[in-house]
């Protein structure tokens, strides 16, 4: 009995030793198939690149592709979002180990270590609406500067000017708010987060300035020093270009700005779609007109000799005509126009040249005038106070360069009625091309009067030959006559194109829903120096130009109008 409990006892022994050692190489197991932990940090309000979104969850495209980077490489990643500063302080500290997107700088080098850029920054100067005196860096000298604590633009004007007035916020979308509600110059802000921000928080009194001052590269960053984490982002980051997932990502968050290229593909099947049913049509066509042939041939050729007949008289009749204008014309404007272009242009140059001048001195003059503001106080120049006349001054030489620059344009307009046209009539061209060109010179002018533009284009229009640039001055003047028309936001400018196969010309109608024409007045339109708009500025020379214009094109301009209901404008041009 005693020998069988040793027995049993050692049993025991041994299955515990078994089930211990399988339990601790299960661990061992379980230790070796985990994924490394990571702390990613980014900035909590960086739209597109990384923001939190309603729910209050981290979106964007950095953290997208953080995620995708981590599936590929096998890694855990703990993505957080929060102000700037704290994921900066993270990273030095060791909280953080990766950032996801930081700009890259010379100076950061010396802190931390870079992976190879996943995008680009274009850094842009924003300003209001109101104040255009910021255009470049150069204007940044002497101006109040908004820019967000511990970014790339707050180190870019530590070096770029040492005594700049900066003031710091938290996000970049406090920036804007301060520059949208009036306060300081200008803030610095990369143009492609300033649009999200500019939309999501409804700021209309800020706009950027054109080009953007610098571009800087933007990817992610480790402590300096920890570079088997950076391989392995700058490796998935490669895996993911092979793959073709990064340029998915970077389609769905940043390609709506960028020009996506046609692939030969869809142009094939755009081409056979089109071609298909033109192929049909024309096997249809050629068929028909066969059977037709044999019973027109006849009235065709009887007809032949009296239409050749018609059109050389109606030829020499125009010719006769257009000489007859033009000298009538040539007679009645040709020494005004010498003598208004030698009299007028020429001073009317100067003046322009010295109001040139007289900006960029006021603009120079400021600062110092302004700092003799801050000792002095408020003082007098001439008749008026500095403090009335640092905010009058600008706008005056604004209206005034206004002024000059009209005075210029009559005097062109008039050198364009009188002058013969010479210009070459044969290039073929498409109209609704040419209504797409006018309608994106003349966006700024009809977005003032109107957010409700509609264009209707025709499909398959022929084409029309003539002077292209010559009929969208004519396009171009007829949009912006129907958006001076307009009276309140709510009315529409309706363009609509088409072709008409019977009297082979192509149209274009532009319908306006503005104050209306006169029934008396319609007649006398394209009249010299007729104008109905003389109060806003109306020369009554731009529907004269355009009528010749359309006449030397063969084609016509017609007018319809309703008092107070609007204005329909029909130009035809017949077909190549």
């Amino acid at each position: 009995m005693g020998c069988f409990s040793l027995r049993a006892a050692a049993l025991w022994l041994v299955l515990v030793a078994v089930f211990v050692l399988m339990a601790d190489r299960g661990s061992a197991s379980a230790e070796r198939n985990r994924k490394p932990r990571v702390t990613v940090g980014g900035d909590f309000n960086y739209p597109p690149y990384e923001f939190l979104d309603k729910q209050g969850n981290p979106a964007g495209f950095n953290v997208e592709l953080t995620r995708a980077i981590a599936e590929v490489m096998g890694l855990d990643v703990d993505i957080r979002l929060g102000p700037w500063s704290e994921m900066r302080e993270g990273l030095d500290n060791g909280k953080i180990d990766i950032v996801q997107g930081m700009a890259y700088s010379s100076e950061r080098t010396q802190e931390v270590d870079f992976s190879t850029p996943h995008a680009l920054l274009y850094q842009s100067i924003w300003i209001r609406r109101d104040d255009r005196r910021i255009r470049s860096l150069e204007d940044l000298h002497g101006k109040t500067v908004i820019v967000m604590r511990n970014s790339i633009m707050q180190d870019f004007m530590a070096k770029f000017d040492p005594s700049a007035k900066l003031v710091l916020t938290d996000t970049l979308a406090d920036a804007l708010k301060l520059l949208n509600d009036g306060r300081h110059d200008c803030a610095l802000v990369s143009k492609l987060t300033g649009k999200y921000l500019e939309k999501e928080l409804g700021l209309k009194r800020i706009i950027p300035v054109a080009q953007p001052i610098i571009t800087q590269s933007y990817g992610y960053a480790v402590r300096k020093g920890n570079l088997e984490l950076l391989d392995k982002f700058n490796e998935g980051l490669a895996v993911l270009k092979r793959s073709g997932q990064y340029q998915e990502i970077r389609g769905r968050w940043l390609g709506v700005l960028e020009p996506q290229p046609v692939s030969w593909q869809r142009v094939f099947r755009y081409v056979a779609l089109v071609a298909l049913p033109l192929v049909l049509i024309l096997v249809g066509t050629v068929a028909w007109s066969r059977a037709l042939q044999k019973q027109v041939a006849e009235r065709t050729r009887e007809l032949a000799r009296e239409v050749a007949e018609k059109e050389q008289a109606l030829r020499e009749l125009r010719r006769h005509q257009d000489k007859l204008v033009q000298a009538d014309k040539l007679a009645s404007l040709g020494i005004l126009v010498a003598g208004v272009a030698h009299e007028i242009n020429n001073p009317n140059g100067l003046i322009l040249l010295n109001l040139q001048r007289f900006e960029e001195t006021l603009r120079r003059s400021l600062p110092i005038l302004e700092e003799y503001y801050r000792d002095n106080g408020d003082f007098s120049l001439g008749r008026h106070s500095y403090s009335r006349l640092r905010e009058e001054l600008p706008h005056m030489l604004t209206e005034t360069q206004d002024a000059a620059r009209r005075i210029k344009r009559i005097v062109s307009e008039l050198k364009d009625f009188a002058r013969p046209d010479t210009a070459d009539m044969s290039e073929f061209f498409d109209l609704n091309a040419v209504v797409q060109a006018a309608v994106r010179l003349v966006d700024k002018s009809i977005v003032k009067s109107t957010h409700q533009l509609e264009l209707c284009y025709a499909e398959y229009l022929p084409r029309v030959r003539g002077n292209r640039q010559r009929v969208e001055q004519v396009v171009v003047n007829l949009l912006v006559n129907a958006s001076q028309a307009l009276e309140g936001q709510g009315k529409r400018i309706v363009v609509t194109t088409s072709f008409d196969a019977a009297n082979h010309v192509v149209l274009l109608a532009v319908q306006d829903e503005g104050r209306g024409i006169a029934a008396e007045d319609l007649p006398r339109l394209t009249d010299p120096f007729f104008t109905t708009k003389r109060e806003v500025g109306g020369t009554g020379l731009g529907l004269s130009v355009s009528a010749g214009i359309v006449k030397e094109h063969g084609g016509t301009l017609e007018f319809a109008s309703v008092p107070g209901e609007g204005t329909t404008v029909t130009l035809a041009l017949p077909t190549g």
